[in-house]
């Protein structure tokens, strides 16, 4: 049954399930896969749920089947043109003399985590001058 989706080709299925690692899509009645968060966008997907729905019509790339185990991987990134952002690192690395500034120029869309925790810092900043504030009283 899984030798119907082949590797490359472009088909439509239905957003059957969201998980935090990936979206199910039935493709038929019997079959369905799944793309991996990563393959949701060519951007960075914090929560699948801000970009998909449960129901929703979506075209995918057939990845990979495993004929054994009937696993289909899917991607939705792949039937999308590629965003022209992706110039920006590849100038920034030309115009930039020192090796660190470049290289922390360049994996600039990889430093999430960075930004997340000055965010949490500054959350718990904020609540420890609250509470500060409420014991003063």
């Amino acid at each position: 049954m899984a030798g119907q989706y082949e590797v490359g080709s472009i088909v439509e299925g239905k957003v059957t399930g969201i998980k935090p690692f990936g979206a199910f899509v039935a493709l038929d009645e019997k079959k369905q896969g799944l793309v991996h968060i990563s393959h949701i966008a060519h951007g960075y997907v914090k929560d699948i749920n801000e970009v998909l729905s449960v129901g929703d019509q979506i075209k995918v790339k057939v990845l990979s089947v495993d004929e054994e185990s009937g696993k289909i991987s899917l991607s939705i990134k792949e039937t999308q043109e590629k965003p022209e952002r992706q110039e920006r690192p590849q100038s920034s690395g030309q115009n930039r003399g020192g090796g660190k500034p470049q290289q922390k120029e360049a994996s600039q869309g990889f430093n999430t985590l960075e930004d997340k925790l000055k965010d949490w810092l500054k959350q718990s900043n904020e609540i420890q001058a609250d509470l500060n504030k409420r014991i003063k009283k």
